[in-house]
C-alpha cells in the first residue's frame, strides 16, 4: 500500500511536471481514498476506462488524457458529470500526466514507442524538446514503405503514409500523439521522415514538396506506452498491484 499523497510525490519526482508549459494540470486530478494498493493505468480518462477500472476494484488510476484542458468552461455536466460522477462514488484518485509522460527518457511516451519500434534516439527537437531523433535498422530504413509496414506490423493497426523521397532512408524522427505541428522542426533537425500520431492537411503537401516522409500511426495507438510503463515501474518499488486497460480508439 502507498498513500495517496505519497504516490502524488512519487510520480512528480520521476517526471517533474514543473519544467513543461502544458495544456492541462498534471499529478492528481480527482482525489479518492487515502490508501493506495492497486493501479489501473490507460490512455485516456474515458468512461469506459473508468468503469473498467471500478470493475477490478482500483484505488487508483494513471492516465496520459486526464479530465480538464485549457479552454474548459468549468460547467461539471454530461460526460464530465459521468466520468467524475464514477470516480467519487467509488472514491478513486485519478492521476494524469501528459507532456510530462511524453517527455521521460526511459518511461515516456515516445522513449517506449521508439523502444518498440526498434528506433535508436541521438537527439531531441521542436518545442520543450519533446521531438527525438534517432534511426533504425537499414532494413526497415529502405523505403519510407518498409518504414510504414514495419509500424504497422508492431501496432496492429494501419498507419497513414505521405511518401518524400524514395529513401533509402538516414535519419527517422518521432514524437507521438497530436505533433504533426512539429513536422516543420524534423526537417529542419535533419530528419528523412516524421512519425506521429496524426495527420493534419497541410502536413501532405510539405511531405510531398520537402521530400521528406510523413507517417501518422494513430494518436492512441502511438501514446498506448508511457502510462503503463510509469505504472509498472512505481508498481515494482511500492510492492502494488498494477493493470493496464486498453480501450480501443480508432483514432
Amino acid at each position: 500500500m502507498i498513500e495517496r499523497k505519497q504516490l502524488l510525490n512519487v510520480f512528480d519526482v520521476l517526471l517533474q511536471p514543473e519544467r513543461f508549459t502544458d495544456y492541462c494540470p498534471n499529478g492528481l486530478q480527482v482525489e479518492g481514498r487515502q490508501h493506495i494498493g492497486k493501479l489501473v493505468s490507460g490512455v485516456t480518462a474515458s468512461l469506459a476506462l473508468i468503469e473498467a477500472a471500478v470493475a477490478v476494484g482500483a484505488d487508483a488510476i494513471l492516465v496520459h488524457h486526464g479530465l480538464f484542458w485549457r479552454g474548459h468552461d468549468g460547467r461539471v455536466t454530461g460526460w464530465l458529470r459521468q466520468r467524475l460522477g464514477l470516480l467519487m462514488q467509488h472514491n478513486i484518485n485519478l492521476y494524469a500526466y501528459h507532456l510530462p509522460l511524453d517527455a521521460h527518457a526511459e518511461l515516456g511516451n515516445n522513449a517506449q514507442l521508439g523502444a518498440r519500434l526498434g528506433l535508436v534516439p541521438h537527439a531531441r527537437f521542436g518545442q520543450q524538446q519533446l521531438g527525438w531523433l534517432g534511426e533504425a535498422p537499414a532494413a526497415r530504413m529502405a523505403s519510407p514503405q518498409a518504414l510504414a509496414q514495419h509500424i504497422e506490423t508492431v501496432l496492429g493497426r494501419r498507419v497513414t503514409l505521405v511518401a518524400g523521397n524514395a529513401g533509402p532512408l538516414q535519419r527517422v524522427a518521432w514524437c507521438s500523439g497530436g505533433a504533426q505541428g512539429y513536422f516543420e522542426d524534423a526537417m529542419a533537425a535533419g530528419a528523412d521522415v516524421f512519425v506521429t500520431g496524426e495527420i493534419s492537411e497541410p502536413q501532405a503537401h510539405l511531405a510531398r514538396e520537402c521530400g521528406v516522409s510523413f507517417i501518422a500511426c494513430g494518436h492512441h495507438a502511438s501514446e498506448r506506452y508511457g502510462a503503463p510503463a510509469l505504472a509498472a515501474h512505481v508498481a515494482a518499488q511500492y510492492g502494488l498491484e498494477h493493470q493496464f486497460i486498453d480501450i480501443d480508439n480508432p483514432a
